[in-house]
């Protein structure tokens, strides 16, 4: 009986020492960064047209948008409803709000060499608060008499991707009086746990597969080395020891190889780890850190590595970027 119980307890201990590890591995929900739909930004005036390089172009005015206390309304609405169901959240606003009191919204990243790479307001946005899933929201309210309606519309991406991830819209019931808060969670909840079970869909695989990305690198044309330079005896080049170096570091050797020249190397559906090994939030900023240390730890390459958005890492060799 003795032996029985000891092995009861022996049991029970190493069940409870791994439960650390199990939850220190969990990933429970994705974040989501609730955004106006360009639908409504346009409908409301809120898209203006910039000068990008000599291309025309509509882009949204957060700042001025978020003035608007209808939007505020909607947003809080929505963030609520999704906290409410477990979803960490990022805020649109207060993420501005950081980045323009940090002074950080600069619209050009510019090289040593003069090169220049164009910087979104969005990717600043994306890439400082760093959410697996972007909400675009949109709606209209309907009158008729003193009744009141609204449509709504939601769209959930792939911050990274862009991909969908889940959809829902829908009008609720005519109501006398109703705020837009309240109009706009009786139009939600009949179609929130379908969208909720959407986005789960497409967090577990990506939890299973990895988070997708698209990785560039690129060579100055002082570098030292090139893409097709031979590293050993074998023959093998630089970019041979690179995809060497991707299949080690992608989850399940996932990425595809584009575009390679001696001065460009793409690569697209590049699967990384949604956790790196302490368990912290792993980004395609992060993955390109690491390919730049491993280039100049190994072939004492000066390189320089800087995020797009949160769904596209660039890497130099050759030079620094100011």
């Amino acid at each position: 009986m003795k032996k029985i119980i000891q092995k009861i307890i022996l049991l029970a201990l190493v069940t409870f020492a791994a439960i650390p590890s199990a939850f220190s591995q969990a990933v429970n929900k994705p974040s989501i960064m609730v955004f106006p739909d360009d639908v409504w930004l346009n409908a409301n005036g809120y898209l203006k047209e910039v000068d990008n390089q000599g291309v025309k172009t509509m882009v949204p005015d957060y700042t001025k948008a978020l003035l608007n206390e209808e939007l505020g309304q909607v947003i809080t609405k929505i963030e609520k409803m999704m906290l409410d169901r477990g979803y960490p959240l990022e805020n649109l606003s207060q993420t501005l709000k950081s980045l323009q009191d940090a002074e950080t919204i600069k619209s050009m990243e510019t090289s040593e060499d003069g090169n220049s790479v164009e910087v979104s307001l969005k990717d600043k946005l994306l890439n400082a608060a760093r959410p697996d899933l972007v909400l675009y929201v949109s709606w209209k309210v309907n009158t008729l008499g003193p009744k009141k309606s609204v449509y709504f519309s939601m769209k959930a991406v792939d911050a990274g991707t862009n991909k969908p991830a889940g959809a829902a819209d829908g009008t609720g019931n005519e109501l006398i009086g109703a705020s837009l808060g309240v109009m706009l969670e009786t139009a939600v909840l009949s179609h929130v746990d379908n969208f909720n079970a959407q986005l789960m869909t497409y967090f577990d695989d990506m939890v299973a597969k990895g988070r997708e990305i698209i990785l560039e690198i690129q060579v100055f044309e002082n570098s030292p080395k090139k893409m097709n330079s031979e590293i050993n005896d074998d023959g093998d080049e630089l970019s041979d020891d690179i995809k060497k170096w991707m299949k080690a570091n992608t989850v399940n050797g996932a990425f595809t190889l584009g575009p390679k020249t001696p001065t460009l190397m793409k690569m697209t559906g590049v699967r990384i780890p949604l956790r790196d090994e302490e368990g912290n939030a792993f980004s395609a900023d992060d993955f390109g850190t690491k390919l730049r240390k491993y280039m100049r730890k190994t072939y004492q390459l000066p390189c320089s590595s800087y995020p797009v958005g949160t769904g596209k890492a660039v890497l130099v060799i050759g030079g620094k970027s100011q």
